[in-house]
């Protein structure tokens, strides 16, 4: 695959991805709305059961948490789908670039875990 028709497939993702959370995130407040719940009231915090629980039950939070979680997602897929690309040409110091990005996140996202 060439470079300029992998970057296309890489902004069709992510133009999707922004769909899908722009959409979960719609659908959360519409849910609040429709509870009498004003969405500037806060929210609980993130329990990935609670998302999954929630999502057949319409609970606004869940969707709401999906919304965000695509939000983080998104970037994240740009960077994977990168070192799929840099891999496919055979550009091993890129692949290796974005592999670092990805465990700098993974470090982050682990020390926010457990010191939250």
């Amino acid at each position: 695959m060439s470079s300029p028709e992998f970057e296309r497939l890489i902004g069709r993702l992510l133009i999707a991805t922004t769909y899908l959370a722009v959409a979960f995130l719609a659908i959360g407040v519409g849910l609040l709305i429709a509870a009498g719940i004003s969405p500037l009231a806060g929210g609980p915090p993130l329990d990935l059961e609670d998302v999954v629980e929630g999502v057949p039950a319409l609970s606004p939070a869940a969707f709401l948490w999906l919304g965000i979680l695509a939000v983080i997602a998104t970037p994240l897929t740009r960077v994977v789908a990168a070192a799929i690309g840099f891999a496919r040409s055979g550009d091993r110091l890129m692949v290796g670039v974005a592999l670092g990005i990805l465990v700098v996140i993974t470090l982050g996202i682990v020390s926010a875990l457990i010191a939250g």
